[in-house]
């Protein structure tokens, strides 16, 4: 596995998608899944153009892990796959949406979502 991002360019990403990507400093676009059916907001991670690549291509979200510095497939380790059923680009360019199917929990706290465990108060 990498250690670094790749470098925009350097991988087999489509360069018509890779030209319509805004990056952080860091080379990343984030990446919000979703489930494809019911709309529920899963979590957020990290992808660069080629974790996009291989998403786009395997049909399993990769990510882009900025705490272990390397690639990750969703599910691989526990088993809580998502299956991609389709990525789009926001209309800036500098945000993706991934529709997916998840199996099993999303967040790596084993909840379902990213989003259930701290509501905020509304003023």
């Amino acid at each position: 596995m990498s250690t670094t991002p790749a470098t925009p360019g350097t991988t087999a990403l489509a360069p018509e998608i890779a030209a319509r990507l805004k990056r952080t400093e860091d080379g990343l676009v984030p990446a919000i899944a979703q489930q494809y059916d019911t709309g529920e907001v899963l979590m957020l991670g990290w992808m660069d153009d080629e974790a996009l690549h291989r998403t786009l291509t395997t049909g399993r979200c990769t990510y882009w892990s900025r705490s272990r510095r390397e690639y990750w497939v969703k599910g691989d380790t526990s088993g809580h796959v998502q299956a991609v059923k389709s990525v789009a680009l926001d209309c800036d360019g500098d945000t993706l949406l991934v529709k997916v199917d998840q199996t099993g929990a999303a967040c790596h706290t084993g909840e379902r979502t990213c989003f259930d465990a701290d509501v905020l108060p509304l003023s």
